[in-house]
């Protein structure tokens, strides 16, 4: 199964195609989908959905997994990833794809085992588990081969549930 994960944001979408085979991991695409500062804020999400429908397109996952929003102490920049994440979610609805949603919580649980854990132990996991020699950069990449691994370890009986209502 290829699994695509979205780490969602305005200026930079990290994205990571994963294959999940019987416990087995591979990595097969990551980077970033950015946005040019200098257009409009509505502009900046034109451009962000077009080049999602194309990513789907291209990299043709069977599930996508994304990323819930944490708020954190900036509301200002809270408010424009969730315009952001509300663009990504219409191309993966548009696409007819399954799409499932994890907390940053869950993401640790699933790939390090701790909900809490830091992020230098959620990256390391996702190293090893991927055997990859050193980690994607930029981060939001490396957030959202995270979010793939996630989905491919904690949700085989979300994906089975998916196959049988087809």
């Amino acid at each position: 199964m290829h699994i695509l994960g979205i780490d969602p944001g305005f200026a930079t979408v990290g994205f990571g195609l994963i294959s999940s085979q019987r416990g087995s991991f591979g990595l097969l695409q990551y980077g970033t989908i950015t946005t040019p500062k200098e257009l409009p804020f509505a502009q900046r999400l034109s451009v962000l959905y077009d080049d999602m429908k194309r990513l789907l397109e291209v990299t043709k996952p069977e599930a996508v997994a994304v990323e819930e929003l944490f708020w954190g102490h900036n509301i200002t920049t809270g408010i424009g990833v969730s315009h952001a994440r509300g663009v990504i979610l219409l191309a993966i609805a548009q696409a007819q794809l399954p799409l499932f949603e994890y907390t940053p919580m869950q993401v640790k649980q699933a790939v390090v085992g701790y909900g809490k854990a830091e992020k230098h132990q959620v990256m390391d996991m996702t190293k090893r588990l991927l055997k990859m020699e050193k980690l994607p950069r930029p981060d939001d990449a490396s957030d959202a081969i995270a979010i793939a691994l996630c989905h491919a370890r904690s949700a085989t009986s979300l994906l089975q549930r998916v196959r049988e209502n087809r």
